[in-house]
């Protein structure tokens, strides 16, 4: 009998054909594609499966409903109850708004906090006095922008402050509304919104839980903004300017920056010396801040200059034949000729060239200049534009104007004006002067 072969996994059977001994690895692309498919399969039934859990719990819940054992468990939810009455801010805050700066209004005066009546939508007024607060809401709060929520809802609108910090709004965050309204004398943030998912805080006001019993009063709150820490405060701008306020408090000036350096090379370091070189020499200082500077933030920047309030004062200049008398900011108030006064809009050519070359020298001569009679400013306030403005709706077809030589008789309607051979250019232009 011949002995029993054993054989390992190694060794060929010889009872098995060589195409069930001989196994193929599966190739690469198999792998992948089976793994996909896994893969797809396993995305498929994570998407469904919710829906699967949606519709079993439906089924459930309305096979339950024809209980009637059931139906007597069922919580019983009141209705929602629709506010009456809700609360509003008069006007909104004024942004920027720094750490430990002041909240106010758009126009510049303390918050004010009104009852409105929701079913006429106007200010109206309770009998008896309310007791509210002022809270800092998340500037995400409420979500979708919804414009109704519960009470609970609001509350967890409210933002805690970080741990170890102050109340994140000081001052008067409790009052007494008395006839329909509150005013906010004091406010302020004592936190930057920075630590904040959305970045943003609003102003919440809301009724004293506890303290009204009747039908709810809905609260108000501003719209979403951000609240910088009040080192920043340091490099706003001003709205408006003051004639005193270094040059950089304007838009598109940057404290420190390339349009303030060169500026300041120029001696132009307060906005009146900015407005004054505007008013007289614009060319000049359009040239002065360069290329970097587009026409649309020359726009910006000297719109914002505008807002500046010239002051009360007067100053007046003189020359051989003619006194002119502009404000603060060089915009022209009042001419005379031979010691009589000239409306601007009816001066000649040479009239308003030589004003224009009075102009010239008395910026030149700015720190020397005698103030006047605060009262002329008023007087002449419907005269009160530039000389450039005047010029422009004067200007020849030649842009140049040489005053006439020492011989020239003048007509009865015209006065004296100097005659030294100056060449004057016209807005746009450049100011030129020969001998």
């Amino acid at each position: 009998m011949a002995a029993k072969r054993f054989h390992d996994g190694y060794e060929k059977d010889p009872d098995q054909p060589e195409a069930k001994r001989m196994r193929r690895l599966p190739s690469f692309s198999t792998v992948i594609r089976e793994a996909m498919m896994q893969k797809h399969l396993q995305n498929l039934f994570r998407l469904l499966e919710p829906l699967f859990r949606r519709v079993v719990q439906e089924e459930l819940q309305a096979g339950l409903a024809l209980s009637p054992r059931y139906i007597e468990k069922l919580p019983q939810i009141p209705p929602v109850e629709r506010p009456t009455w809700k609360l509003a801010f008069r006007n909104p805050p004024h942004p920027p708004i720094f750490t430990g700066s002041k909240i106010e209004d758009d126009n510049s005066n303390p918050l004010e906090v009104i009852l409105v009546d929701m079913g006429i939508g106007s200010p109206s007024a309770l009998p008896q006095a309310l007791r509210i607060e002022l809270v800092p809401l998340f500037g995400d709060f409420p979500p979708d922008d919804l414009e109704d929520w519960a009470a609970d809802e609001f509350q967890k609108g409210i933002v805690k402050p970080r741990e170890g910090k102050r109340p994140l709004l000081t001052g008067e965050v409790s009052l007494t509304m008395r006839d329909g309204r509150a005013t906010v004398s004091e406010l302020q943030f004592t936190d930057n919104s920075s630590w904040v998912r959305c970045r943003k805080f609003r102003i919440g006001v809301r009724v004293v839980p506890g303290s009204y019993n009747s039908a709810r009063i809905l609260e108000a709150m501003t719209k979403a903004f951000v609240v910088r820490d009040h080192r920043g405060e340091l490099y706003r701008k001003h709205y408006p300017p003051v004639l005193g306020d270094d040059v950089w408090r304007l838009e598109k000036i940057g404290k420190g920056g390339t349009f303030h350096r060169k500026l300041a090379q120029h001696h132009v370091k307060s906005i009146q010396e900015f407005l004054r070189l505007l008013m007289v020499k614009p060319d000049e200082l359009r040239a002065i801040l360069g290329d970097g500077m587009t026409d649309r933030m020359w726009e910006a920047t000297t719109s914002h200059a505008k807002t500046c309030l010239p002051g009360d004062k007067v100053y007046a200049y003189s020359g051989s034949h003619g006194t002119i008398y502009v404000n603060s900011i060089f915009n022209l108030v009042k001419v005379e000729f031979g010691g009589v006064e000239y409306p601007l809009h009816q001066l000649n050519k040479a009239e308003a060239s030589y004003v224009q070359h009075l102009m010239r020298e008395a910026y030149e001569h700015r720190n020397t200049l005698q103030e006047a009679d605060a009262v002329l400013l008023h007087s002449h306030a419907a005269n009160n534009v530039t000389l450039m403005h005047n010029a422009a709706h004067a200007a020849p077809a030649d842009p140049t104007v040489w005053l006439p030589g020492p011989e020239v008789d003048f007509q009865a309607d015209e006065v004296p004006v100097p005659q030294p051979n100056y060449g004057f250019q016209w807005p746009g232009q450049m100011y030129n002067m020969a001998g």
